[in-house]
């Protein structure tokens, strides 16, 4: 994917969840739209997960090298 945001993406995921779940598509649309949706969720989930590691990793760095705490939303 280009350099897209996670907010941009999850934007675009839900519009197409919304076209899949809403409108009268085509088989072959729907199929496009579900490859779409799939490619967007993992470069969002691959994302927060990019995230949640740097969050680990700061909070290591601010105790020191103590031990390492759960990620919390």
């Amino acid at each position: 994917m280009a350099k897209v945001s996670f907010e941009d993406s999850m934007k675009k995921l839900e519009e197409v969840v919304g076209k899949l779940e809403g409108e009268e598509v085509s088989l072959e649309e729907s199929l496009k739209l579900f490859e779409q949706g799939v490619k967007l969720m993992r470069f969002c989930h691959l994302r927060l997960s990019e995230v949640e590691e740097k969050v680990q990793t700061l909070v290591v760095d601010e105790n020191e090298g103590g031990r390492l705490e759960e990620f919390r939303e």
